[in-house]
């Protein structure tokens, strides 16, 4: 079994394209640019559209499998391509420990030397703004490149699914990546492969570009105005992003193309309440004509001159957050000194009550003049023995009606005593095989939200977690207490979540599974699960473990893709 995350793994995507046999169209303008204006679809012939190499021989791909290792420290995981030759894969370094991304090609693929020096020539680039290339190596009649995987990251292709972007995340974003473009063309490297699978939104809201030079050369594909392609390509990103279409006639990236015979219309003319600036970006990018919809622009064919437009239009401020009023306060009934009664009947005014008055009535007179009489006994007699059994005596005849408390009775509460929460200190992923799941969402397990929590990711089998042990996180309650039960509250119900409970004693995953004492464990079909300790048992670090889960479609709320999966929303903890 194999983990499906499609958030930041750096593929050459198929998406869009149409089977191998498929030809592209081949025709061109004068400067190289394909006239088809629907190629932004990703649909390229077997070798290469517009490729510079021919077929060449036919090249065998290496039989690979989940398991093979390369160079004896890439263990490969997860097919997500294979195509044309080539294959990319979901990878472990084991040296390093983390998860990776790798192309693969047999050495004497047509493309294998263009591979090579495209993933070698973006390496050098050490752009942060770009997914970097960590490895490029021929080794046994194979070519792989080795690239990083953002596990806490989001394809444009995913984020335009829920809806088109705020405006201030569309300015950011062609606001990023042309800035990226243009650094990367001044180095000499183009992407030619720009599109809503290509470009990637981390949890801090910074914009990351992948493939850069790497998927093209995979392809085949090259350009003679490779900085006017580009520019192209980030303008229908930008109107993408502003109206949830697709500036052609095709569909697209899970995206509907525009009207056919209505040709090339402004983005606000799409759809109501675009930004007018950032529309007529849009338009100076993709028209090269330089025709907008409301003025004549000169044309940007170039991501310098694309970040020069940028730098000319007013900046673009981030939304300001909106402010709720805190509740008034309201005192408990314990504090209203209604502690116990029946709640008033709306629109009744209650009366309020007259507080006592001072002990200065005949029996609080005697009241005192009796404890009085009682120190100056005790200190008379010098006894202390006395002086307790005449103020109990005292007590008594004062209040016939007090109750005395026992030993037994002290022993018979604290069998019943009650159960409290306990406060959680901080939380982290418990990693025993593999990969992590979403490490910097574990924390929102524990906000008193529930409409925000930690996810883990989506399995082909199930609901037994076959491919590792399991997947949970460690929580600190801050110090050693004791733990009676555990209560969860799950996002995906169905057959079935099986939740344990382990005290560790660190919170980190230097401690190994089998060393752990389990507490207790519990099975649902439902979204809560409570698990149990018989014996309390003194803890700081308690470690939640999912070891199945059920099946559930796409959530495109939680970016989850379908499969055997789990969220945990919320954790209760009481001692």
């Amino acid at each position: 079994m194999a983990e499906r995350s499609t958030a930041a793994v750096d593929v050459a995507d198929n998406s869009g394209d149409e089977p191998l046999t498929a030809q592209a169209d081949e025709s061109s303008t004068a400067d190289g640019v394909a006239t088809n204006r629907e190629r932004g679809t990703d649909i390229d012939e077997a070798q290469g559209s517009g490729g510079t190499e021919g077929p060449g021989k036919a090249a065998s791909a290496p039989e690979l499998h989940s398991g093979h290792k390369l160079a004896s420290r890439y263990r490969l995981e997860e097919c997500v391509t294979r195509l044309d030759g080539f294959s990319s894969w979901r990878a472990v370094d084991e040296k390093l420990r983390r998860a990776v991304g790798v192309h693969i090609l047999p050495a004497d693929h047509a493309r294998a030397r263009a591979v090579l020096a495209a993933a070698r020539s973006s390496a050098l680039l050490g752009d942060p703004r770009f997914v970097q290339v960590l490895d490029a190596v021929e080794e046994d009649d194979v070519v792989y490149v080795v690239h990083e995987w953002l596990p806490d990251a989001t394809e444009l292709t995913a984020l335009l699914a829920a809806g088109p972007l705020e405006v201030y995340d569309a300015y950011q974003m062609v606001t990023q990546v042309s800035a990226a473009m243009a650094a990367a063309h001044r180095e000499g490297l183009a992407h030619l492969r720009l599109n809503p699978n290509a470009v990637l939104r981390t949890s801090t809201g910074q914009w990351r570009i992948r493939g850069l030079a790497v998927n093209a050369a995979l392809r085949g594909i090259s350009s003679d105005t490779p900085q006017r392609a580009d520019t192209e390509a980030i303008g229908a990103l930008l109107y993408a992003c502003l109206t949830q279409r697709w500036p052609y006639e095709s569909d697209a990236y899970g995206l509907s193309g525009l009207p056919k015979d209505v040709g090339l219309i402004a983005p606000d003319q799409v759809r109501a309440g675009v930004h007018r600036g950032l529309s007529e970006l849009a338009m100076r990018a993709l028209a090269n004509d330089g025709a907008t919809a409301s003025r004549h622009e000169a044309a940007c064919t170039t991501p310098e001159e694309l970040v020069k437009a940028i730098g000319e239009m007013p900046r673009i401020r981030p939304p300001e957050p909106a402010f709720t009023a805190p509740p008034d306060y309201q005192r408990t009934t314990y504090q209203q000194g209604t502690y116990g009664r029946p709640a008033p009947r709306p629109g009744v005014t209650q009366p309020v009550p007259t507080p006592p008055p001072p002990l200065q009535s005949r029996t609080g007179k005697a009241l005192k003049w009796a404890v009085s009489a009682l120190l100056i006994a005790a200190l008379g007699l010098g006894s202390w023995q006395l002086a307790d059994a005449l103020m109990d005596r005292g007590k008594q005849s004062d209040d016939p009606n007090r109750t005395q408390t026992t030993d037994e009775g002290d022993k018979n509460s604290g069998k019943n005593k009650p159960s409290k929460p306990l406060a959680i200190a901080g939380a982290q992923e418990y990693v025993a095989e593999g990969d992590a799941q979403h490490p910097n969402d574990v924390d929102l397990t524990h906000d008193n939200n529930a409409s925000t929590g930690w996810r883990t990711n989506s399995y082909k089998d199930g609901p037994k977690i076959v491919i590792k042990p399991g997947v949970g996180i460690v929580y600190d309650l801050g110090s050693e207490k004791e733990l009676s039960a555990a209560t969860l509250s799950l996002r995906y119900g169905g057959d079935h979540t099986t939740v344990k409970l382990y005290a560790t004693d660190t919170l980190d995953s230097s401690t190994p599974l089998s060393s752990m004492k389990e507490l207790g464990q519990a099975t649902t079909s439902g979204t809560s699960a409570k698990v149990t300790v018989e014996k309390p048992v003194k803890s700081r670090y308690v470690l939640v473990w999912l070891t199945a889960m059920p099946y559930s479609g796409a959530d495109s709320a939680n970016y989850s893709q379908p499969g055997y999966k789990q969220a945990i929303t919320e954790v209760k903890f009481t001692g």
